[in-house]
């Protein structure tokens, strides 16, 4: 049950946040979509890459449907939220920067 003192976000907040939140999620899913459409054929050492964006579009998306909830006006929920969309966020921006490294290095050699 939900403490009457508790902080809470301003709903005008919570709402921009669940802008950016949709924004990057659909962003990270299109990188996804063309990484997979790539010409340079698939080898095992694109796992690493395949693994950290899965965790981080899988981890944004827990975040999503964390503000999504009607609770997510109440402080604690929102905090728990943001920061798990920041380490789906780092993880995704981990992926991608490791699928570019990968790949040049594919071309190079």
């Amino acid at each position: 049950m939900a403490n009457e003192n508790e902080p809470v976000v301003e709903m005008l907040f919570r709402n921009g946040t669940l802008t950016v939140v949709g924004i990057i999620l659909s962003f990270s899913l299109t990188f996804l979509s063309q990484w997979a459409q790539n010409p340079v054929p698939w080898t095992l050492a694109d796992l690493p890459t395949m693994i950290l964006l899965a965790a981080g579009i899988i981890t944004q998306g827990s975040s999503l449907v964390l503000f999504l909830r009607h609770d997510s006006l109440r402080r604690r929920i929102y905090d728990k939220a943001a920061k798990l969309f920041l380490g789906g966020l780092a993880m995704t921006v981990a992926g991608t920067f490791l699928a570019i490294v990968v790949d040049f290095i594919k071309l190079v050699t």
